[in-house]
């Protein structure tokens, strides 16, 4: 049987996500982080779940991005699967266009790999938006 605690997430990442929203000088106690592990591991275990069975009644074994989309709009979670959709959306574009540029860089001679390896894309920027009560948005600083 797996430990309780093998299904949480770390801790520490916790405290730092939780950390990125509050004022500098706010302090997070150890129950506040441990309350908040309890409750963002079973919200990952609830929509995969739905996830996941939506994959059986599909006869696929396999859950991906639109899986995770789906279940969250169909456990009441619009906002969050709307902008989930949207990251899943630029991060296949992102994807897209690294695949392009390595297929160029395969295809042109060892000078311009050397050029191109130089200049070679970062990870993508993506910028998220905290929501709000009520379901509005801002910016995340």
């Amino acid at each position: 049987m797996t430990d309780e605690h093998d299904k949480l997430l770390p801790i520490a990442n916790i405290g730092r996500i939780m950390k990125q929203i509050l004022p500098p000088s706010a302090k997070i106690s150890k129950e506040a982080k441990e309350t908040m592990q309890e409750c963002a591991s079973e919200f990952i275990c609830f929509v995969t779940g739905e996830a996941s069975d939506r994959c059986h009644k599909e006869n696929r074994k396999t859950v991906n991005g639109d899986d995770i989309c789906w279940a969250l709009s169909s456990l009441g979670f619009d906002h969050y699967s709307e902008a989930m959709l949207r990251y899943l959306h630029k991060l296949r574009e992102f994807e897209r266009q690294r695949a392009n540029q390595s297929n160029y860089k395969a295809s042109s001679s060892t000078e311009e790999k050397d050029e191109a390896t130089s200049s070679a894309a970062s990870a993508p920027s993506f910028d998220f938006e905290i929501l709000e009560k009520g379901g509005r948005s801002s910016p995340k600083p």
